[in-house]
């Protein structure tokens, strides 16, 4: 090794991915006089997902990372699937992961008209002729890899005639699919995307920003190098399934280009998860046919989904920076994502008490009509988050499977004779049970040692079992949603013989009736986060409100997941 490659060795920052690796090197080598500048280009057509909070993740990040700029361009070329709700929901999704723009907000519609300029200018130069043929016909003539092309019998009309169609194409003198743009390449090419792609197509729907003014739209593969060229964009880095289409990108670009500038394409891996899907496509087919109750439904792998059910933009990107970025495709285990999100809650949430399946515990040797107020910690994770007081009452409320009639061995909850602690009050004892006419268990009769409370003599007496629990007199009933995957296979998208629908997880939603306590109620403001002890991490939702209090169980604690399973 050279003296100057350890020298550049020592300077490069550690811990850079490929992608980093690959924009480092041009920086240091002073391509585009030092000058970085990454775009995130989402297509207004749904609303964007955890795969899309990995591009944002990458594109935002790099240029953080190295002092440059990231634009967020709209690939607006569609007018059919487009909405201007899409657009705000991408703007909201990319602020709340924590990046910003600034002023580069773009669209591919700012471009329309060079875009246009230089569609006629290669149909004058003989690179692209009108092709009155179907999309099906077009399709079969395509040839295949072993295989070349059959040429259009339209690819030999002349320049002139080929601009006066398009002229009319644009004019809307022509019906939807009965003419095409394609650029004359080369159709025995190795490469399937040369061979005479489609440049432009007719669309005649009104546009979300340019209204009527265009009847022809690009496609994305001919919109999208230029878009970046026009941007001064350095590094456009996507996923892999674009890197067939670099070499149509470049080919495209360098019409505009010199040997000066011209936009580096970088490819990295998408993010696939166990027991999702990331098709647009599937996902507003749920939306559409009302098989969830939104974009925003807590079960769906959108970013406005994930927030509602109360995942924190910290937990995605560390769930991102575990993953990492790489050059092969993956499918990466949802449970990375869920240990992500319980790792950053067990950090900040709140924790308190909610009964989820209750059962009336009476303390018979308690006062009745004594109220005392117990002091709980807020977070122990969390230095001076403070404490709380919940009251304590002769009636209580624990969760039904914490008592057993008949338990097994190691069975360390409440059973007959047995004693274990409420957590922050008093040792209790079972002595007794109610039953009803058939038989269930309606109330758990038990003594409290008055002596094991906090600053007591018997405080520190140790027993194997700790409840949660809630005051009956002042519990506050909640409405508690318990989500679950979404899908019930492991890998959704690999079931090609069946339909997705019937893929669902019919027990992806169960609505309980939670008791909670008072604090909780109190502070239940949109965005909280709670740790309901020894059930699982919940957030207000959106339906929430004073008089109908409604929690979205984010996700269970590793401990509970079989037990609620199995409710």
């Amino acid at each position: 090794m050279t003296e100057i490659n350890k020298e550049q060795e020592s300077n490069e920052p550690r811990g850079l991915n490929f992608v980093e690796q690959e924009v480092y090197a041009d920086l240091q080598a002073g391509k585009n006089g030092g000058r970085l500048n990454t775009r995130f280009p989402p297509e207004p057509n749904g609303y964007l997902h955890i795969g899309h909070a990995k591009a944002i993740c990458m594109d935002f990040g790099v240029a953080e990372k190295f002092g440059g700029t990231c634009n967020l361009r709209f690939d607006d070329t569609n007018p059919v699937k487009e909405d201007v709700e899409y657009v705000d929901s991408i703007r909201e999704d990319i602020h709340w992961l924590g990046f910003d723009w600034g002023n580069r907000e773009y669209y591919a519609s700012d471009y329309f008209p060079q875009l246009f300029d230089l569609a006629c200018r290669l149909i004058k130069e003989g690179k692209a002729y009108v092709d009155d043929q179907t999309s099906e016909q077009i399709a079969a003539q395509k040839g295949s890899p072993t295989e070349p092309g059959i040429e259009s019998p339209f690819r030999n009309r002349t320049p002139e005639e080929n601009l006066d169609l398009f002229l009319r194409m644009n004019a809307g003198e022509f019906e939807e699919g009965a003419r095409v743009l394609r650029a004359k390449i080369d159709m025995a090419s190795s490469n399937m995307h040369f061979r005479d792609p489609i440049m432009y197509r007719i669309i005649k729907h009104p546009h979300h920003r340019t209204g009527t003014t265009w009847k022809v739209y690009p496609m994305y593969d001919f919109a999208h190098g230029q878009s970046d060229y026009f941007e001064g964009v350095t590094h456009s880095i996507c996923t892999l399934e674009f890197v067939p289409h670099r070499p149509l990108y470049e080919y495209f670009v360098h019409e505009l280009a010199d040997e000066t500038y011209c936009p580096r394409q970088i490819e990295f891996n998408r993010l696939n998860l166990t027991y999702t899907v990331m098709s647009k496509r599937k996902l507003l087919t749920l939306v559409k046919e009302g098989l969830v109750a939104g974009w925003d439904d807590p079960r769906m792998p959108t970013i406005s989904g994930l927030r509602r059910r109360g995942f924190t933009p910290q937990s995605i990107r560390n769930f991102i920076d575990t993953i990492g970025y790489t050059k092969y495709e993956a499918l990466n285990d949802i449970s990375l994502l869920e240990h992500a999100v319980r790792d950053d809650l067990n950090r900040i949430a709140t924790r308190v008490m909610g009964v989820i399946n209750p059962v009336k515990l009476v303390l018979t040797n308690y006062p009745a009509d004594k109220v005392e107020t117990v002091t709980m910690e807020n977070n122990p994770e969390q230095e001076g988050s403070g404490v709380h007081e919940m009251p304590f009452s002769r009636e209580i409320y624990i969760e039904r499977d914490d008592f057993m009639e008949n338990p097994p061995k190691k069975f360390f909850r409440l059973a007959p004779g047995a004693e274990v602690r409420l957590k922050g009050a008093y040792i209790i004892k079972c002595e007794d049970v109610v039953k009803d006419a058939e038989g269930n268990i309606v109330e758990i009769r038990c003594t409290y040692d008055p002596d094991t409370l906090s600053g007591m003599p018997g405080a520190n007496r140790k027993v194997k079992g700790t409840l949660h629990w809630v005051s009956a007199a002042h519990a506050v009933d909640a409405e508690a949603r318990i989500y679950d995957r979404l899908f019930a296979v492991e890998n959704p998208s690999a079931e090609v013989d069946r339909d997705f629908r019937e893929l669902l997880n019919p027990e992806s939603l169960v609505v309980k009736t939670v008791k909670v306590e008072p604090f909780v109620a109190q502070n239940a403001a949109q965005g909280a986060k709670f740790q309901f002890q020894r059930i699982g991490y919940f957030t207000p939702d959106y339906d929430s409100t004073a008089d109908h209090l409604v929690f979205n169980r984010t996700i269970g604690l590793r401990d509970t997941w079989e037990k609620l399973q199995k409710k």
